[in-house]
């Protein structure tokens, strides 16, 4: 079992505060009608793209053993809501699904290691789950807020969730009416650590946000586009939720850096454990072959005009790639799903 090493809280509380996000291609509010941005995108990262990318292991701890993920539901959410996102982190360690499968997109993380060489485990399943439907701290949350809302579900007086920090991932999701600091102006989900000056417990967490009312042509991009970006028509999403659909390449995004860099750590590219740049950063907005800029790559279409790349168990998402530390450049489930 790894021993999670605990930052003092006032550093940790100052790294917190300060860690820029890393922007891959998103239409975010700053970019300029008709920019090159646009087409290429503010990180002009494209697939198969390795200049100046190097991805190392800074010898933190990895999530090599099962792992769990449990959810706080935070806000007001439906059952076809939570039915959908729960198929897909089922659907990561799923063995039957059809290909092109999460499955297999999976298995591009798996290749991570951590000293002893012990590859990020195969087994991802949905653990325990805590309803928090009255805003027990509001609407509005910051970074620190949000780890008060995760210390309230692991401390309640009745279910509360279970601590594993070597396995355990918590998973905080909020509904489409609350805001969370930087939301969609700079990020639309994160992951980090928690403290034990607020928590108790070093705990990893990630947060992602539903962005159907306040900015789905961010951060559910392609499945909504916004205003400014003419000529540009959104996807249809697979699971007919605009939000929900784009919250599930977020969710992967964040759930495959959470195993591969828990404590900020691990594997990350670049010089600065401040600003780490991950292997979901990298490529950001890449979905299939030819992806870079606002181009999404090739993506799978069904009779129905609905637009995905890969199957869960039930049903199909549309999730980015990842850093394929190996190949060096991004992959996804055609890769190694085999």
């Amino acid at each position: 079992m790894h021993q999670f090493p605990v930052l003092p809280s006032l550093i940790a509380v100052s790294v917190l505060l300060m860690v820029t996000p890393v922007i891959g291609y998103r239409p975010w509010p700053h970019l300029k009608p008709n920019s090159s941005d646009l087409t290429l995108g503010s990180s002009k990262k494209f697939e198969g793209s390795s200049e100046f990318v190097q991805m190392r292991y800074h010898m933190g701890p990895v999530l090599t053993a099962n792992i769990t993920v449990h959810i706080v539901w935070y806000g007001r959410w439906k059952k076809s809501q939570k039915k959908i996102i729960r198929e897909f982190i089922n659907s990561i360690s799923a063995v039957d699904a059809k290909h092109p499968s999460v499955a297999g997109w999976w298995k591009t993380v798996q290749l991570y290691t951590d000293q002893t060489g012990a590859n990020i485990s195969h087994t991802v399943h949905l653990g325990e789950e805590k309803n928090d439907r009255f805003y027990s701290h509001g609407k509005k949350l910051t970074r620190l807020s949000i780890q008060s809302v995760i210390k309230s579900a692991v401390t309640a007086s009745t279910k509360p969730l279970p601590i594993n920090p070597s396995s355990g991932l918590f998973l905080l999701l909020t509904s489409d009416d609350v805001y969370v600091q930087d939301f969609c102006g700079q990020v639309c989900g994160f992951h980090y650590f928690t403290f034990p000056s607020i928590v108790g417990y070093t705990l990893p967490y990630a947060w992602v946000g539903n962005s159907a009312k306040l900015c789905p042509g961010v951060c559910a991009y392609p499945f909504a586009v916004p205003k400014y970006m003419t000529g540009f028509k959104p996807l249809k999403s697979p699971n007919g939720d605009v939000g929900v659909d784009g919250m599930i390449s977020v969710i992967g995004h964040e759930i495959a850096e959470l195993a591969t860099n828990p404590l900020v750590n691990a594997w990350y590219a670049g010089q600065d454990p401040v600003a780490p740049v991950e292997i979901a950063d990298l490529c950001e907005g890449i979905y299939g072959t030819g992806g870079g800029g606002s181009y999404t790559g090739q993506l799978l279409n069904d009779k129905d005009g609905v637009t995905f790349n890969m199957n869960g168990i039930r049903r199909r998402y549309l999730v980015q790639w990842v850093w394929n530390h190996i190949l060096n450049y991004c992959t996804g489930p055609n890769a190694l799903d085999q």
